[in-house]
């Protein structure tokens, strides 16, 4: 049975990276969409250390509307640290992350948080034609194949930075020690009833999107080494397989000495097969060092990140 939207209050997470030109608007937008809506709200920035004059836009409005929290972050640490500041920060009842260049409509959260109503922990939001950069698309679906396998996806769900947590989850996440925070991928690890709502998504009104090849890289390489043992499981198969070859190669040559005798030693060959094996024994130790590094990030007692500064009506500006 669906509750009344109107009996819980809601958190919106907005990560903010070099969007000088747009972020006004966003916020506007969503302040308008959530006044109009009658709901009671907070807009959390998170300026994610931006190099243009996000922060100048996001402390002024913030200094003016009560409904506004504005988190200025030490440095560049990436969407997912920046969306964990503010889900920490997050009071509502659920708390809805969203980009900051308008490309998720704020009256499509509505949609969200109506579908969240029928009782589901997570809702994302699907778009009916995703307005990206064939780059972006291609990494979205990358990553997509990886959540199936690392997080148990459904493959009838589709999921995205846009969408609504109820709190409850947002707790779990919070509370996760972890020194490389994936959002999506422990939504679905602290949740057991998702769904998708269809939303529109807009292109970019102005500038060009932020994510790179190495950004979405990047993003693969912590879910696999932070999340998965698949790679060292790879490593291992490859290892293996690299080993059974060399016996059978090493009884070959065995076999040929004992049939033919004594031959031009191959030194040439000889070179070859070392560095090919020493290189796979490199590999190898380089993935497990990997996984010790990670490790070793993960229970060192550290911040994954730093709030420089925090702006809100009635508490001023304070470090």
């Amino acid at each position: 049975m669906a509750t009344d939207r109107n009996d819980f209050s809601y958190s919106l997470v907005v990560p903010v990276f070099n969007s000088e030109q747009i972020v006004g608007r966003t916020i506007d937008t969503i302040v308008e969409t959530f006044t109009g809506a009658g709901l009671r709200y907070e807009l959390i920035l998170v300026n994610d250390g931006s190099t243009d004059r996000s922060w100048d836009v996001v402390a002024e409005r913030a200094g003016k509307n009560p409904h506004i929290v504005a988190l200025n972050l030490l440095r560049n640490y990436g969407q997912h640290h920046a969306n964990l500041a503010g889900m920490r920060e997050a009071t509502g009842d659920f708390v809805i992350t969203l980009d900051d260049d308008l490309q998720n409509p704020p009256d499509q959260a509505l949609l969200l948080i109506d579908e969240a109503m029928t009782g589901k922990d997570v809702v994302f939001g699907r778009f009916e034609t995703k307005k990206a950069s064939f780059v972006r698309r291609l990494g979205s679906s990358a990553i997509g194949m990886i959540n199936r396998r690392v997080f148990g996806q459904p493959p009838d769900l589709t999921v995205s930075n846009f969408r609504i947590l109820r709190r409850p989850v947002v707790d779990r996440i919070c509370a996760s020690h972890t020194a490389y925070p994936y959002i999506t991928g422990q939504a679905l690890l602290y949740s057991s009833s998702r769904s998708n709502v269809t939303v529109r998504h807009d292109a970019r009104p102005v500038g060009k999107s932020n994510y790179s090849i190495t950004r979405i890289l990047r993003l693969v390489f912590t879910i696999l080494f932070s999340y998965s043992s698949f790679p060292l499981r790879a490593a291992a198969g490859a290892g293996f397989v690299v080993a059974i070859l060399s016996f059978v190669l090493g009884a070959a040559y065995f076999i040929r000495h004992l049939a033919v005798g004594g031959a031009v030693p191959g030194w040439t060959s000889l070179i070859v097969l070392l560095a090919f094996f020493n290189g796979v024994t490199i590999a190898l130790l380089s993935m497990l060092g990997e996984y010790v590094v990670r490790t070793l990030n993960t229970v060192s007692a550290h911040d994954t990140y730093l709030v420089r500064t925090r702006i809100a009506v009635g508490d001023g500006e304070r470090p």
